[in-house]
């Protein structure tokens, strides 16, 4: 059985920047697939309109640890960083399968 890497995370925001702040996560994902990245949801639920969840599905955490050092993505978390408050969750995974993997 094939195990890959899962990261769930989610962030608050500045009232009125989730927009802006998931315009910003989804702006570099050209690029993840060639850092080993096989799965990158971007969500946020209507009743909730400063919070952004984030679910990945990675090679290997040591892919993961590898995308944040990218200077794209040091790019996007210095843009994004002045909009959000500092809240965050996070939870790693063992990925065991299922759709769309």
């Amino acid at each position: 059985m094939m195990m890959t890497y899962g990261y769930i995370a989610s962030m608050r925001t500045q009232p009125g920047s989730r927009g802006k702040v998931v315009s910003i996560l989804l702006s570099g994902v050209d690029g993840l697939r060639e850092a080993g990245c096989h799965l990158y949801v971007v969500s946020v639920s209507d009743d909730d309109d400063v919070t952004i969840w984030v679910t990945e599905v990675w090679e290997s955490k040591g892919h993961h640890d590898a995308s944040l050092e990218l200077p794209e993505t040091k790019a996007a978390i210095g843009k994004a960083m002045p909009m959000l408050t500092g809240e965050f969750t996070r939870q790693e995974l063992s990925v065991m399968g299922g759709l769309g993997l």
